[in-house]
């Protein structure tokens, strides 16, 4: 492990509990601990698991300006968000690529953002750059983000604070948890129900262990976090998504609101409004679609697909041998005019074309607490 790597709060916990640590967007973090991805996977489909997220960035916009100054860089509409209502967003380019994606909560007197790691330091430029004359933005370093995920969530959080089961799908709000005031939202990344919790750094271990003491929770790393979120059909930034892609490709629309759409009250005003609008109005050339494995294969990032005739239809973004589905899964982006339902494919996976089948995703329900 190079010494230059960034720590999180957690990081001497996470070797007391014999973690296998990875370099991970400049941090050094837990892979996975001494039972495995795989009973990592089940148990946060089962139980309940605990990951650290530290990495990830917080950032507070400040002011009453913050609201219609966000949405001149992501086509989303947060001027109407409700207090303690979250909403999943991106900040675009000229060319309707994706620079991130993130959260937005709307807090009292602020707004909330997480954004992904390895961007952060971009995204904060960005956000002072181009609206940094309209609101105040104010990283939050100080602050560590701990995940609990998987069906037993709500009743160990329950334990700690009975007000949190209050909660639904993308709402949040302030809770005393094991002595120490954190902002939680009921949301994550794997498809089950699930909650971040927003806690100081310094009171971030003991919250672990508190959580960890409970007979439900287990702790689990990024591998299992990936296996997981790809089951659920969810984009990894620099992965599903990146800045050539747009929105509509990558089939995020339905988080692009109707007021932000053409007719809408508040249409365009963002990065790359000409191009996404347009393909909102007559499709994209490639799409992103979920893939299913014939054959027990797994397949994995940057293989290449093809139709039967052997012309290159596109490639893979994530993949691997789903824990819960017991097959083959994958995303992948295709050109349109192949990407229908039940549409057969062909993956090279060292030197052979491996069948694939167009998907509906995700490819394991979601079980969010609406």
């Amino acid at each position: 492990m190079t010494a230059d790597l960034l720590k999180t709060p957690l990081h001497d916990l996470h070797l007391e509990l014999g973690a296998k640590m990875t370099p991970f967007a400049g941090y050094s973090m837990p892979v996975h601990y001494p039972g495995g991805i795989l009973a990592e996977h089940r148990h946060c489909r089962d139980f309940a698991s605990l990951f650290d997220v530290s990495h990830m960035g917080q950032v507070q916009l400040r002011g009453d300006d913050a609201a219609a100054a966000l949405e001149t860089l992501v086509p989303v509409d947060v001027v109407d968000l409700p207090v303690h209502k979250q909403r999943y967003a991106f900040f675009t380019n000229a060319g309707g690529g994706i620079l991130d994606d993130l959260m937005v909560t709307r807090r009292a007197d602020h707004l909330l953002l997480i954004v992904n790691a390895a961007c952060k330091a971009a995204d904060i430029q960005h956000l002072v750059t181009h609206i940094g004359h309209r609101c105040t933005v104010v990283p939050q370093p100080e602050r560590a983000l701990l995940a609990l995920q998987g069906p037993q969530a709500v009743k160990v959080l329950a334990r700690l604070n009975a007000d949190i089961a209050g909660l639904t799908f993308m709402t949040g709000g302030d809770f005393l948890l094991a002595g120490t005031d954190c902002f939680v939202t009921r949301s994550g990344y794997t498809g089950e129900d699930g909650f971040e919790i927003s806690v100081p750094a310094e009171q971030a271990v003991a919250l672990a262990r508190a959580l960890l003491n409970e007979p439900e929770v287990k702790p689990a790393g990024l591998g299992a976090r990936d296996t997981l979120r790809l089951e659920a059909g969810l984009c990894l930034y620099g992965h599903d998504i990146n800045d050539s892609t747009t929105p509509v490709e990558a089939g995020l629309t339905w988080a692009i609101q109707k007021v932000r759409r053409p007719g809408g009250a508040r249409t365009g005003g963002y990065p790359g409004a000409g191009v996404i609008e347009r393909q909102l109005a007559s499709g994209a050339t490639i799409k992103r679609v979920g893939l299913v494995g014939l054959e027990r294969v797994p397949v994995r990032e940057g293989a290449q697909l093809f139709d039967s005739h052997g012309h290159k239809l596109g490639h893979v973004t994530s993949g691997t041998l789903g824990p819960t589905v017991f097959e083959p899964v994958a995303m992948a982006y295709l050109a349109a005019n192949h990407a229908q339902p039940h549409h057969e494919v062909y993956a090279e996976v060292r030197g052979k074309r491996v069948p694939m089948r167009v998907s509906p995703m995700p490819f394991t329900p979601h079980r969010y607490h609406r």
